[in-house]
């Protein structure tokens, strides 16, 4: 799980950086495009780790959207 950790916050340093240069473009504003580069990664970020778990089908999304949980043991 660390090696997904540190892709994720990989990930989340990119998008940080390239939402606020697209943000900033085209608002013009340092506050708005901080704010937008701060939220929407972040959402991107989290999607992005169960994403990954998915793939290698750790998670299943139906049981996630339907708070199904694997039998223990």
């Amino acid at each position: 799980m660390t090696r997904d950790f540190a892709k994720t916050i990989s990930f989340l340093g990119l998008h940080l950086v390239v939402g606020f240069a697209v943000a900033f473009a085209f608002t013009g504003s340092f506050a708005l495009a901080s704010g937008i580069a701060l939220v929407e990664p972040c959402v991107n970020a989290v999607v992005f780790f169960f994403h990954e778990r998915a793939w290698r089908g750790e998670i299943r999304l139906l049981d996630m959207l339907t708070h199904r949980h694997a039998a223990v043991g």
